[in-house]
């Protein structure tokens, strides 16, 4: 039987669209652990439920949030309620009680669809009120472990009350990073190389890993958009693309553009960074950047492998295992991160540091 004051549901947040990747996600970790669970979905979220009714707390933090790709974000639920029109509250102030759940903050999330942002209105009228309430019960309050109450809207009268730990969660409203385009930039992709910059390198040790001075190769380069990213940081940058780069970009002067075929240039000498945004199947991106790696041509590499239509995990997971089993092969030691980020579409974003 499930209990009603336990987390017995991993719920994690995606991008509408690929919940079937991120629920293969999730039972690929419980089957790791030899837990059986159930699942359920909606447009932009996915759960497992365990079916023996115990806690969930295992499942979730082993499954570590950074490990995952899919997920946008990742909590340990309760089980969800149906509150009544007329009274909203009083069913959330019961499950918290019953849950003896204790936080510093309650964030109200939606699905990323516009019937979530729907609920805005719903939402900003009962966050005050809740919060006072929480608060004299003592579930609210100063110290409480950094944990974090959050508030899964799926409709007016469907909510899913869930927590999340420090250093195993998104810090992001909805898991979602939402970036300004530079207007000066060539193009909107752009911001993926942003968006995968404060992704994978901590924002203290930018200065250092994303430094002035160093030089970076990007391959499929044209019309800029990374190109651009990297310049902003103060590097020289080999664009290697047989299509046109944008005007004011070259006048920087910190761009060899090279027309010539990604797949087959290779760098004058050793350098830091190597990005890559080419469309093509993941099978050739990934010989490409093996290539790179297994000579230590880079000591950084970001770039994009774009996905089939279905089973995305599937490739996903193989084209990473290929990967790390060609450069231990090789004797390189790396560390290797995916992720699917908000700014991706039928493509995920990897990045891989060597050690060496």
């Amino acid at each position: 039987m499930v209990s009603e004051t336990v987390p017995t549901s991993w719920l994690v947040y995606c991008r509408p669209g690929f919940e079937s990747d991120a629920l293969a996600e999730l039972q690929h970790h419980a089957a790791l652990q030899g837990i059986a669970c159930e699942s359920s979905y909606g447009e932009g979220w996915v759960s497992l439920t365990r079916v023996d009714g115990e806690a969930v707390n295992d499942l979730h933090r082993q499954a570590a949030f950074k490990n995952l790709i899919f997920a946008r974000q990742s909590l340990a639920a309760l089980p969800a309620l149906t509150l009544s029109r007329d009274d909203r509250l009083t069913a959330i102030l019961e499950q918290v009680k019953a849950s003896r759940w204790s936080f510093e903050e309650i964030w109200h999330e939606t699905p990323d669809t516009n019937d979530g942002k729907a609920l805005a209105g719903l939402i900003k009228a009962l966050t005050k009120p809740l919060e006072s309430m929480l608060k004299k019960r003592g579930a609210l309050r100063r110290s409480a472990g950094a944990r974090r109450l959050h508030i899964f809207w799926t409709d007016g009268d469907q909510v899913q009350l869930a927590m999340s730990f420090p250093g195993n969660r998104s810090d992001l409203i909805n898991g979602i990073r939402r970036l300004r385009f530079p207007s000066r930039a060539p193009s909107r992709s752009t911001l993926k190389l942003e968006e995968a910059w404060h992704e994978f390198i901590p924002r203290d040790e930018w200065d250092v890993r994303l430094a002035p001075h160093m030089q970076a190769a990007d391959l499929g380069a044209a019309p800029g958009g990374w190109t651009w990213q990297l310049i902003q940081r103060g590097m020289y940058v080999y664009a290697i693309d047989n299509g046109p780069m944008e005007s004011q970009l070259m006048k920087t002067g910190q761009i060899d553009h090279l027309k010539e075929d990604g797949f087959t240039w290779e760098p004058p000498q050793r350098l830091d960074w190597l990005v890559c945004d080419i469309v093509d199947k993941p099978v050739r991106v990934l010989a490409m950047v093996e290539r790179w790696l297994i000579r230590k041509w880079c000591k950084e590499a970001i770039f994009n492998l774009k996905l089939p239509m279905k089973k995305r995990w599937d490739e996903v997971t193989r084209c990473l295992t290929a990967l790390e089993e060609s450069l231990e092969k090789a004797g390189v030691h790396a560390n290797v991160s995916c992720r699917h980020l908000y700014h991706d579409r039928e493509e995920v974003t990897v990045h891989v540091r060597l050690r060496d």
